[in-house]
């Protein structure tokens, strides 16, 4: 029976190294899928500037900024940042921008809770897909971009560097 045990440990121990390669593999996927839903919500406000001014002056409840300010402001955090988080250049600083932008776009336009936001928050209907953006974001924040990124191949570039100086 001890024997069983530490064999299915030896496994258990083996097949947790082996999966623990996906973890990059796995960021790098989570950056390019919010980025493409970022980039493609930009590429549409480019193409209809008229429309997009039009909803976020009267659609879109943008705290602090007019509508014309959140227009512009908005079309270009979607057009510049999906490109800095999927190719993982300034990652952290950049899945946090966009993690805070996902909040704002929520509280902004109601028509995504219709149940009411805090109901809303809590049930898999409401919102659903910047709940999911904003988890994969989270974990680009939490973790790094991974080591299939620009932040990670300046990394160990500069490291070797920064040795040889000390």
């Amino acid at each position: 029976m001890k024997r069983l045990f530490q064999r299915a440990a030896t496994l258990y121990t083996h097949a947790a190294v082996m999966l623990a390669h996906l973890g990059p593999l796995t960021l790098l996927l989570m950056r390019a899928w919010v980025a493409i839903a970022f980039w493609q919500a930009g590429v549409v406000k480019l193409a209809d500037p008229t429309g997009t001014q039009f909803l976020f002056n009267h659609e879109y409840h943008v705290p602090l900024l007019s509508g014309n300010a959140a227009a512009f402001l908005g079309t270009w955090t979607e057009l510049i940042t999906p490109w800095l988080l999927a190719v993982g250049i300034a990652a952290r600083p950049t899945a946090l921008i966009l993690f805070v932008y996902n909040i704002v776009a929520v509280v902004a336009y109601p028509d995504l809770w219709p149940h009411g936001f805090w109901t809303g928050l809590f049930n898999m209907e409401d919102f659903a897909d910047h709940k999911v953006w904003g988890l994969m974001l989270l974990a680009v924040v939490a973790w790094g971009p991974g080591a299939l990124s620009v932040d990670a191949l300046a990394g160990r570039w500069l490291r070797p560097r920064s040795q040889a100086l000390a």
